[in-house]
């Protein structure tokens, strides 16, 4: 994606006063983070900054705290660090936790009209229908991760959803980008990972295109919740107008009386 096309999904979606990038110091965010620099010095219109949530439960997140911090400087985009208390509650999990916690920093870091951009890309999607299919999700569950939401007082914009995460690697090798590495990505005993590194290579094998056809399947069903919740609005508003009509002749009656 050029700066040209990340400028178009942003102002898709609204201007907003500032974009908040989360960046973990991964490639895909480090993608994300490289290309958002490149815009605003290309264009006055977006002002951009990162946010690195520390969640202290690597040993290495220091490390990975100050590398964020480094990119940042290097490419001119202001940096902030939050730290925050990802330890899981009895019967939750880590990944549940720690998600949870950095959900919290974002809204509350987010101004009125500010707008947060995080990288997940196809490969996310199709990863995150598979597991609402597993979890027996209905069209909600299966329209997954939209690419625009209200979160806390802004909004959560994901402008690489469109995009593979093999288009996101090479475009970091062509861009020379050096990135921190996440030992648990590779333990599988988190479902997603699972799913990653034993499930979507099996089905890649017998269907290259699976990830972009999981992603449609999540716009499908999307377009479908849509069109219901439109249905159901237009249908309590019918309803609303239609006692409010009927009461009339009572109120009317009752006042005659009075």
């Amino acid at each position: 994606m050029d700066t040209a096309a990340l400028a178009g999904r942003l102002v898709n979606h609204g201007s907003a006063s500032r974009y908040w990038i989360a960046y973990s110091g991964g490639l895909d965010s480090h993608v994300l983070l490289h290309q958002c620099a490149r815009l605003g010095q290309q264009d006055g219109r977006f002002c951009f900054a990162a946010v690195h949530v520390h969640h202290g439960l690597q040993a290495q997140a220091e490390n990975w705290a100050t590398h964020c911090a480094e990119v940042c400087a290097e490419l001119g985009v202001p940096f902030r660090l939050i730290r925050v208390d990802a330890k899981p509650q009895p019967g939750q999990s880590p990944e549940e936790a720690a998600r949870n916690a950095r959900y919290r920093a974002f809204e509350d870091l987010l101004g009125e009209g500010e707008a947060l951009l995080t990288a997940q890309h196809a490969d996310d999607q199709a990863e995150t229908v598979l597991l609402q299919l597993l979890r027996g999700a209905g069209l909600a569950g299966l329209a997954a991760m939209p690419e625009a939401m209200p979160l806390g007082c802004g909004v959560l914009l994901r402008p690489l959803l469109g995009r593979s995460r093999d288009a996101l690697q090479q475009y970091a090798i062509n861009h020379d980008l050096h990135w921190v590495e996440d030992p648990s990505n590779q333990a599988t005993v988190y479902d997603r990972n699972f799913i990653r590194q034993q499930i979507m290579p099996l089905l890649a094998d017998r269907w290259p295109s699976v990830a972009e056809t999981l992603s449609r399947t999540a716009r499908h069903c999307a377009e479908a919740q849509g069109q219901l919740d439109r249905l159901a609005d237009d249908l309590l508003l019918a309803a609303c107008d239609g006692a409010a009509a009927a009461s009339t002749p009572s109120v009317i009656h009752l006042r005659q009386w009075q």
